[in-house]
């Protein structure tokens, strides 16, 4: 199989996007071929989820069937009602008496902004998402990227467009690892391999690109505390996505797996974590191939950090709003 550079390459998964034309919202939905061993790692201070604690050792349920990343805030969540009635109808989810309960751990980020009236993802967007979904992962402005952006410290006016992102890594023959990120910070976005900002807060005298970090810095503190209060985009933001490879891993490696990728934030995303981003990430094993853990986990943070760069590579300008893709 030629090797993608995206989450597709470790294997027996895929991706399906569904958005609104009309508003600048949707969601992403990431279909397991086979049940999956999950874990989760949640840093940022305002997470929006579904079906996390399930995922964290010493709980009965050891697999998944699908993963709903989207936009709409909380309201988006309902977008997982449509994966799981599009797995009900394949048989697919934990077995009951009388059927099966399928299980759709979901994430969601608050683009309610971008758009007047908001668009929000629904069950039906969720279902279409599923009918979508195949060996082919689009990035940039679609699905749960499509609202993305980033450097919002200023409001949306001085703000960039971002998106959803991807990147694979063949470890050694065979064996990978592969990430998909959604890309809704508040901070700004630097490349670690030169240090430089490439996204972010635009100045308010020239529209370029400035350090959210320095600007907060530069204001007193009781300012700075005013200007958050005031601000309803400040909490506005999240990165949300998946790590993912075809190692055998067990659930206690795959939640080890998802909070060593959250350094890959750190390592392009200033500020990180911080009380109003709820950066979650999934950590996924779809069980293929015999490997040491410590091996696999060892890349994860540079693969998130490469997805999230190629998120904001392929994000397209929307109106006012900047894009790198143009």
């Amino acid at each position: 199989m030629e090797n993608t550079n995206s989450l597709i390459d470790v294997g027996g998964i895929q991706v399906g996007h569904a958005q609104h034309t009309s508003g600048l919202s949707g969601c992403t939905v990431i279909l397991f071929e086979h049940p999956a061993i999950a874990g989760v790692d949640q840093r940022g201070g305002a997470p929006g989820t579904r079906e996390t604690d399930l995922l964290r050792p010493m709980h009965m349920v050891n697999y998944i069937d699908a993963i709903l990343l989207t936009g709409g805030s909380a309201y988006g969540l309902d977008a997982a009602g449509g994966v799981m009635r599009y797995l009900e109808e394949k048989a697919r989810g934990f077995p009951i008496e009388n059927g099966v309960v399928p299980i759709v751990p979901a994430a969601v980020i608050l683009d309610l902004g971008v758009t007047t009236p908001p668009a929000r993802p629904d069950a039906a967007m969720g279902y279409n998402a599923c009918l979508n979904a195949g060996h082919f992962c689009e990035v940039g402005n679609v699905g749960a990227g499509a609202g993305a952006t980033v450097g919002k410290l200023l409001g949306l006016e001085h703000a960039m467009k971002s998106g959803i992102g991807t990147a694979s890594m063949e470890i050694v023959p065979g064996l990978y690892i592969g990430a998909l990120m959604v890309v809704n910070a508040l901070g700004d976005i630097f490349d670690p391999a030169n240090g430089q900002q490439i996204a972010g807060l635009r100045s308010p005298e020239t529209g370029q690109p400035i350090s959210t970090l320095d600007f907060m810095q530069g204001l007193a503190r009781e300012e700075f505390a005013r200007h958050v209060q005031g601000s309803p985009t400040v909490g506005a933001n999240t990165i949300i996505g998946v790590i993912a490879t075809n190692a055998k891993l067990t659930k206690e490696e795959v939640n080890k797996l998802a909070q060593m990728a959250q350094d890959g934030i750190a390592m392009t995303v200033r500020p990180a974590h911080t009380m109003f981003d709820g950066d979650t990430i999934f950590g996924i094993s779809t069980r293929i191939v015999p490997a040491d853990f410590n091996l696999v986990a060892a890349y994860a943070a540079r693969v998130v950090a490469e997805a999230i760069l190629n998120a904001v590579h392929s994000a397209r300008t929307f109106g006012d709003l900047p894009g790198l893709a143009g």
